[in-house]
């Protein structure tokens, strides 16, 4: 019995950091970019690795870029007053796909809905981002008699982009490598 408590607690414990780390990429997501007054802050691609980087050390324990799988898009209106998913960068180790779309999504047109469950879209407004995250993590059981072992846990946030922006690209960073969703990595 004891066993199976520690092992509940771990478990819930567990679905409540990584609902955290899904709500801190997506607000720190929101909030990156050169801070430079005069113009539109741009957003560069070693931005988005330091908010990967964070929600790493956020995990602590989990490993959560080993056992799991972060997806950061950036959700716009297209030129059509659509929903478009503008970019996409993820991290980490398993071979997980979104569940709402993927980078070019809604490039054209209005039949994208947005991101999220059906029925229950986040979408951008005119001129601005939403920046829509989704953590997917296998549980790791800390006790050898759990039946949670490997269960997939998910949760999604999404914060809009808190300053103006330059939504025309992701910039380079001199030095890093952009985190593509075609790679699976921990690092």
């Amino acid at each position: 019995l004891g066993l199976v408590g520690t092992e509940t607690a771990h478990y819930v414990v567990t679905h409540m950091r990584v609902s955290q780390i899904a709500m801190q990429v997506a607000d720190n997501a929101s909030r990156v970019g050169e801070q430079d007054v005069l113009v539109e802050r741009r957003i560069f691609e070693g931005d988005i690795n330091d908010v990967f980087v964070g929600a790493d050390k956020l995990g602590g324990g989990l490993d959560i870029l080993d056992h799991g799988r972060i997806i950061l898009s950036s959700l716009e209106q297209n030129t059509d007053d659509g929903q478009w998913i503008h970019w996409q960068r993820c991290k980490g180790m398993k071979n997980h796909a979104s569940r709402y779309g993927v980078e070019g999504d809604g490039e054209t047109g209005t039949s994208f809905p947005g991101m999220g469950e059906s029925g229950e879209e986040i979408t951008a407004s005119s001129g601005n981002a939403v920046m829509f995250v989704e953590v997917v993590y296998d549980y790791q059981a800390i006790t050898p008699i759990s039946a949670m072992d490997g269960q997939e846990i998910s949760y999604t946030a999404a914060f809009n982009v808190r300053d103006s922006r330059d939504l025309t690209q992701i910039w380079p960073t001199a030095g890093a490598t952009a985190s593509d969703c075609d790679t699976f990595s921990a690092s």
